[in-house]
């Protein structure tokens, strides 16, 4: 039976709030991503594409900044 997996909030998100997102390592090379609000409903992506992304977000950082 695997375990359940172990998900972690960001460091973004206010202290003791629900409202954030959480990644967990799902093993088999992929990421789990879900919002806190609605815990059962997550999404998988490799962690190649994961990432690119965070990356992609890192480099256009100025951007998203106000």
């Amino acid at each position: 039976m695997p375990s359940e997996p172990v998900w972690y909030k960001s460091s973004y998100s206010e202290e003791g709030g629900n409202n954030c997102v959480e990644i967990a390592d799902l093993g088999d090379r992929c990421i789990g991503i879900r919002h806190s609000v609605r815990p059962a409903m997550s999404f998988s992506v490799e962690h190649a594409t994961f990432t690119a992304f965070i990356r992609a977000i890192e480099s256009d950082a100025d951007t998203f900044r106000s």
